[in-house]
């Protein structure tokens, strides 16, 4: 949590747009490397722009992004705008909960003293700026550091899903890499839309993923979900590394494919290029291959919001790290370790 300080720590500026005074601890990065680039520094609290909010962080969420966002790999990153010597913004992180320390001038749906969670602007650090129509109100009921392990993986889950998969009740879903981030919710939500969910991962992360309520687990170490045995209406694939055609042979003749992720490739198009070769060859198959960019609105963070206060979908903590042991809850990431979500206090 931010210093005492930040009670006054508003000054106005020379637009007379309020805007944030003092320093604050973050996590920085000047380059792209691994997690030795990371440290911790004291710099100056980040100013905000007329529909930003200024958030006194309680606890920000890690998410695969994010290790992209560090390594600046795949290179096609670094043509889209997210900088290309190095990160355009110093200071990472993406999913934030926190309170409402200041708003700016434009900003009607936020007040100070709010408790929040969405997208932000750097939020490994005491305090981050959002956008106001990147926040929602913080779920009933949900602690910080359950909110802040929402945003980046649930609106994944929920968006392709929902919108790239066209989920339906009754439908046979196969979600490969269930035990992630994105998996996670992606299981609760298939099921609180009425789906029967199949979920695939490995053996280690078995008691992990039955937890989640899915009627089928496989264990991808000895069990092959495209062994001809059963047939799925939607698959989606989450950081995974199969073929098209092997995903393919365990749809319906006219099911659909979502590509949510991967992490094969090569340093330009990383996961990117299975996503691509999917949407290219759609056209010419029966069955729907497509891929899903979330897109990042409070009007999505509030649907999840609904699920989460309705007990329908409960965001799973494997663990948590002080903002000093960045690093290390980034090499737990990377080392695919990770169970459900990790979370950074602040």
């Amino acid at each position: 949590m931010g210093s005492p300080e930040h009670a006054a720590g508003v000054a106005a500026g020379d637009s007379g747009q309020a805007q944030p005074a003092g320093t604050m601890r973050a996590v920085v990065q000047d380059s792209y490397g691994s997690a030795d680039v990371l440290r911790v520094e004291r710099i100056d609290r980040p100013a905000m722009a007329p529909n930003e909010v200024l958030i006194d962080v309680r606890a920000a969420g890690l998410d695969r992004g994010t290790w992209h966002l560090l390594t600046g790999r795949p290179y096609l990153m670094r043509i889209m705008g997210f900088g290309f010597r190095g990160p355009k913004n110093r200071v990472p992180g993406l999913d934030v909960a926190g309170t409402v320390v200041a708003v700016g001038s434009a900003v009607t749906r936020f007040a100070a003293g709010d408790e929040v969670f969405g997208i932000s602007r750097g939020s490994f650090a005491e305090y981050a700026v959002a956008r106001e129509d990147k926040l929602a109100g913080k779920p009933a009921g949900c602690s910080f550091e359950q909110a802040a392990v929402v945003p980046v993986s649930g609106l994944t889950a929920l968006q392709a899903l929902r919108d790239a998969g066209r989920a339906e009740a009754g439908q046979r879903v196969l979600i490969i890499g269930a035990s992630g981030g994105v998996g996670s919710y992606a299981v609760q939500l298939a099921k609180a839309l009425g789906a029967e969910v199949t979920e695939v991962c490995s053996t280690p992360k078995l008691d992990l993923v039955r937890t989640l309520g899915a009627d089928h687990v496989l264990d991808y170490t000895w069990e092959d979900f495209a062994d001809a045995a059963s047939r799925y209406d939607l698959i989606l694939d989450i950081g995974g590394n199969a073929s098209l055609s092997r995903l393919r042979r365990a749809l319906t003749p006219t099911g659909t494919l979502v590509i949510v992720g991967g992490e094969g490739g090569g340093r330009w198009t990383g996961g990117f290029d299975r996503s691509l070769r999917a949407v290219a060859l759609s056209p010419f198959v029966r069955q729907r291959l497509t891929m899903i960019v979330a897109k990042e609105h409070y009007g999505d963070l509030e649907r999840l919001t609904e699920f989460i206060e309705a007990g329908t979908v409960t965001p799973y903590v494997e663990t948590t790290y002080p903002l000093d042991r960045v690093p290390e809850a980034i090499r737990h990431l990377e080392a695919g370790r990770a169970r459900g979500k990790v979370a950074i206090t602040v």
